[in-house]
């Protein structure tokens, strides 16, 4: 039962977001041999000013070992 959660800077469009979503599901789909009745996909939206205190510090920075693609970014330098 794979819940994927994107968390992206507030502005993309609703089909942005559908399209996204269906992309995640048909690759979760292919790698993990589930169904499309076992995912599911949640977007939100963040400010940009709110990104580094409440994305990258909570979900980056200290989640290191849940972390498999790591920016290349570091907001707090």
């Amino acid at each position: 039962m794979p819940h994927v959660i994107v968390k992206m800077y507030r502005g993309r469009s609703e089909q942005d977001k559908q399209r996204l979503a269906d992309e995640i599901t048909k690759t979760v789909k292919a790698v993990l041999k589930h169904g499309d009745d076992a995912i599911s996909v949640g977007i939100e939206d963040v400010n940009p000013a709110d990104w580094a205190e409440t994305v990258y510090r909570p979900d980056i920075l200290n989640k290191p070992d849940s972390i498999y693609k790591k920016p290349g970014y570091d907001p707090f330098r």
